[in-house]
């Protein structure tokens, strides 16, 4: 990646520009930067931020120059079929929702057309996006934490309260304890699930999942977590989520299931990879489902994930491994790589 300067729209009737004050680095952002997801080049990446409203267009309602803002992706309509049967993560109008390479946001200093990521483009020190792209939040929030809540805690905790729909009492297994697994225990804790087993490589993402409220950790590298599951559970989980978007684990997540239970696949895996199941598995009504950005209601969910965040009720603290300056984004684009982060945050004012 290199760093340039930009030229940016003034805001369209509907639009919102926003002084970016920080900015989640995502491991989605790695599947875009790398190539393993295609996107039109060249594109400003980043989807997971929090900033400040400078400018709004002549229509927008929702938030005024001085808000404090949380972005997130799921752009919706509010209209369309999806948008209005309670769906507006999965909206359907490509008008709001702009496909990659067509929005016309973004010049650089030649003239040519730069592209915008996911309709954001949080790696930049303003953002031009659609108001419905946003919510507004309280100012007493830190804008740090609460732009980890745009993406990977929205996601993590929107797949166990939204679309897994976890009961109380139930066992909950979270393979992956990155940013969004991390989200999915601290979800199954707010929801009073009676156990929840966390598994990873790293010890030190374990030591953090029981912060967060895992009640038991394993250790995939040594041991077998399927078989440890099922002997922990005496005959498996009511619900796993596979955070890491990998073949193996989707496969474990399935197999760990009691009777009944339901596994959410939260991760992102490779295009056109295919998944395998043991057919029989099926018979005793156990289930598998996908989760995009956590089946959010994102104007809903954000508000109230922050607000339990100030009751004490949910932890964000412990999701930032470090603040960057903008500067430093290739070597966080390394450490993802390797792993041993959760979130490194880019910080506007360093």
């Amino acid at each position: 990646m290199t760093f340039e300067n930009v030229s940016i729209n003034k805001p369209g009737p509907r639009e919102v520009l926003i002084r970016t004050a920080y900015a989640g680095v995502c491991h989605s952002d790695l599947h875009f930067a790398d190539g393993t997801y295609p996107y039109p080049v060249p594109f400003v990446p980043g989807h997971e931020s929090a900033g400040v409203v400078e400018q709004v267009g002549s229509e927008v309602t929702h938030v005024k120059p001085g808000d404090h803002v949380v972005t997130c992706l799921s752009v919706f309509c509010g209209c369309c079929p999806q948008c209005t049967t309670g769906h507006p993560n999965l909206c359907e109008d490509t008008s709001v929702k702009l496909a990659p390479g067509v929005a016309r946001r973004l010049t650089l200093e030649d003239g040519s057309l730069l592209h915008q990521f996911s309709n954001l483009s949080s790696f930049a020190e303003q953002m031009l996006v659609h108001e419905n792209a946003v919510v507004k939040i309280d100012k007493d929030l830190p804008l740090d934490r609460a732009a980890l809540v745009g993406c990977g805690v929205l996601t993590g905790f929107g797949a166990v309260t939204n679309a897994a729909q976890v009961e109380p009492g139930s066992t909950v297994v979270v393979i992956g304890c990155g940013g969004v697994g991390l989200s999915a225990v601290s979800g199954a804790a707010l929801t009073g699930a009676g156990r929840i087993i966390a598994v990873d490589m790293l010890d030190t993402k374990l030591d953090l999942a029981k912060k967060l409220g895992a009640t038991d950790v394993i250790n995939a590298k040594d041991t077998d977590p399927v078989a440890s599951v099922m002997e922990m559970t005496k005959g498996g989980a009511h619900y796993t989520f596979e955070a890491l978007g990998m073949k193996r684990t989707a496969t474990q997540a399935f197999d760990m299931l009691r009777p009944g239970g339901t596994a959410t696949l939260i991760g992102m895996f490779k295009p056109g990879e295919k998944l395998e199941f043991e057919g029989s598995m099926f018979i005793k009504d156990r289930k598998i489902r996908g989760s995009s950005m956590g089946s959010n209601r994102f104007r809903v969910d954000i508000p109230n994930i922050l607000n339990y965040y100030r009751q004490g009720r949910m932890e964000l603290d412990h999701l930032i491994s470090s603040h960057i300056p903008l500067t430093q984004l290739n070597e966080a684009f390394a450490n993802l790589r390797t792993g041993g982060t959760v979130r490194q945050v880019v910080d506007f004012s360093l």
